[in-house]
């Protein structure tokens, strides 16, 4: 199967860093809801990521937590010190992350050369033995190890902060 240009981009990078993964496909999914139908043989935690701007749109931020938790936005405006956090719209999801809906993902910070985005991380995937993504498709999830994680975060350098989500 040939894989796109933008999932080929996410293993490159991974194998660069020395990362070992496993690729999972499956049909596309556009939801969590969709996609728990097709991790019943994924191990390790899955993430559900959102992709905000604050009300100005000057800052984004992705926000990845796992996937039965919800991120309640007024709450996360207060311990960001924002003024009113939304969903960004397609055009930014492209512009800042080179992805479309559907795929948003911690591996779309590989396209964001200029540390735009901002990372906030449920600290409970801490804990996880893997973590979970697309790899910027929705037709396929690729697991890590959490602290290979850390170090693939730490290959963006995009900012990265943990808060508690319930």
């Amino acid at each position: 199967m040939k894989l796109s240009e933008n999932e080929e981009r996410v293993y490159e990078v991974l194998g660069e860093l020395g990362i070992s993964y496993t690729r999972h496909e499956h049909p596309p999914v556009f939801t969590v809801e969709e996609a728990e139908k097709h991790w019943t043989q994924i191990a390790g935690a899955h993430c559900k990521n959102l992709f905000l701007r604050n009300k100005k749109g000057k800052r984004h931020y992705l926000v990845i937590l796992e996937a039965s938790k919800t991120a309640d936005l007024k709450s996360l405006n207060k311990l960001l010190g924002e003024d009113r956090l939304s969903f960004a719209s397609e055009q930014r999801l492209m512009r800042y992350l080179g992805l479309e809906t559907g795929a948003v993902s911690a591996f779309g910070l590989i396209n964001d050369k200029e540390n735009h985005v901002k990372v906030v991380i449920d600290e409970d995937l801490k804990k996880a033995e893997a973590v979970n993504f697309h790899p910027n498709v929705n037709t396929a999830t690729a697991g890590i190890s959490f602290p290979d994680f850390e170090r693939f975060l730490a290959w963006c350098g995009n900012t990265v902060r943990y808060l508690p989500f319930k």
